[in-house]
């Protein structure tokens, strides 16, 4: 057992300044497991090490994707390390043998969560969700399902399912990203509504996205420049302002 801000400190620099130096780096894979499945934090901080093993040293982890599925909650959207955790997520989820009803979770959570997210977290999980489109075809018919949400009397994906294979994400369909295109903020509005036309097959570059703060979201709307908007109006007279009226000829505003 080792104090939380101990296990931070060491997982943050476990994966470039203490596995490769080893000469069995497999020697890590039971405090690695371990971290991964104390939560919150910890975990997401365990995935580059888990990342490590899995690709370079054929870790086996049945669970695994369980677990990251469970990792999703409302707090993925805010937590310091959201660049590192979707970065890893998106590798994981790279694989086109991955069955669809496992993405199709993933695409339902992160899309529910979504719901509740700030801005600069949406600019970067609509183009996630629209590359786990690209990537996972037969994902898609949560977009294109026949009559969409209009003809469901409710949502039959359980999100409250530990098991990605028990959500029953593949009945359901997007009526989340749907709810976006009428966000307050524009540029989530429009990232959005990509969804209603067919995707090209590039993937988006997200990286850039990864680490969007509040601070730059605002700074770029404050940068933009301010359009003029001709506007006609009539000049207001009198108290009330209508043509002929008894009050324009008895009161003014001056």
């Amino acid at each position: 057992q080792l104090p939380t801000g101990l296990y931070k400190k060491v997982l943050v620099i476990l994966h470039d300044s203490v596995l490769p130096y080893m000469n069995e780096p497999t020697l890590m894979m039971d405090f690695l497991t371990v971290a991964y499945g104390i939560g919150g934090a910890i975990s997401l901080l365990a995935l580059n090490g888990l990342f490590i093993l899995i690709h370079q040293h054929n870790l086996e982890y049945p669970d695994f994707y369980k677990k990251l599925y469970s990792l999703l909650d409302p707090s993925i959207y805010h937590v310091k390390y959201r660049a590192r955790f979707f970065h890893l997520t998106d590798l994981f989820l790279s694989s086109s043998h991955l069955p669809a009803y496992l993405v199709a979770a993933f695409i339902k959570r992160l899309s529910r969560l979504a719901l509740t997210a700030p801005p600069e977290a949406l600019l970067m999980i609509i183009p996630f969700i629209c590359n786990l489109f690209r990537r996972h075809p037969a994902c898609r018919v949560l977009v294109h399902r026949p009559g969409g949400p209009a003809d469901m009397s409710e949502d039959p994906y359980v999100m409250e399912k530990e098991e990605p294979s028990e959500s029953r994400a593949l009945e359901s369909s997007l009526w989340e990203i749907q709810s976006l295109q009428n966000h307050y903020h524009p540029d989530v509005a429009k990232a959005a509504a990509v969804l209603n036309q067919s995707l090209s097959e590039m993937e988006d570059d997200i990286s850039g996205l990864l680490e969007l703060s509040a601070s730059e979201l605002f700074d770029k709307e404050v940068k933009k420049k301010a359009v003029d908007v001709p506007l006609e109006f009539e000049q207001i007279r009198g108290l009330f302002g209508k043509k002929n009226d008894i009050f324009a000829e008895h009161f003014s505003l001056d």
